[in-house]
């Protein structure tokens, strides 16, 4: 099955896979008519924050067995035969919720569509179009660190094992293994800076509570 896999390491956060999703399921394809469109077109995979900044781009894994298709009590949710993806049929959606109750990764959200009476459940669909004219998915094409990769699971997980052995024998033999790219490499370093400096998630806040927890242990202790 080919679906689209993520690297942690090489998000930046640009947010350049969430307007290009969108715009993909416009019905004019194109940037500036999307915003006249009604309702507006929402992308279905979306970037959040977590520690130190970092940026997860979040979306359906079109899982096999897939939890939501198997509580819809419509059979709105089917896997298509040809590209091996979870696909919304939304015309028979009730809008009961449990999809998105069931989603280990709340990649599932509603919507109101023309035509229809209720909001529909809908998520992504791996441009199930795109798939059939050989194309990548939009937000794969849009990458622009190669965050978002698009491939067979076998020859992807091969990949990054031919990745890993490469720096560990180079380590053995004295060279350098290969290194982030030195502006991802700055970035992370300005984000993790930032993140100390407010209320967000932080790894260094993480280790002052830790370091509070066990002084307030020590206190209690010797009381």
């Amino acid at each position: 099955m080919k679906n689209v896999f993520i690297d942690l390491e090489k998000c930046i956060g640009c947010r350049h896979c969430e307007v290009a999703c969108a715009i993909e399921h416009s019905s004019g394809k194109e940037l500036f008519s999307m915003y006249f469109e009604v309702p507006r077109p929402q992308p279905r995979i979306s970037v959040k924050l977590g520690v130190d900044l970092m940026t997860f781009p979040n979306k359906c894994q079109h899982c096999d067995p897939a939890p939501c298709m198997e509580v819809c009590p419509v059979n709105a949710i089917f896997r298509d035969v040809k590209t091996d993806t979870v696909q919304v049929q939304e015309e028979r959606c009730i809008s009961c919720g449990m999809c998105a109750m069931v989603c280990p990764y709340g990649a599932i959200q509603y919507q109101v569509r023309p035509n229809l009476p209720n909001e529909v459940a809908y998520k992504c669909d791996s441009c199930i179009s795109r798939l059939e004219n050989g194309k990548e998915p939009a937000c794969v094409e849009a990458c622009v660190t190669n965050a978002l990769v698009f491939g067979e699971y076998n020859e992807i997980i091969a990949e990054k094992q031919r990745g890993i052995s490469l720096n560990l024998t180079r380590e053995i033999q004295g060279y350098k293994e290969e290194e982030m790219p030195e502006n991802i490499k700055a970035f992370r370093a300005l984000q993790r800076k930032v993140a100390q400096l407010g209320p967000l998630p932080s790894s260094q806040n993480k280790i002052n509570v830790n370091e509070k927890i066990k002084g307030a242990s020590k206190r209690w202790i010797s009381h």
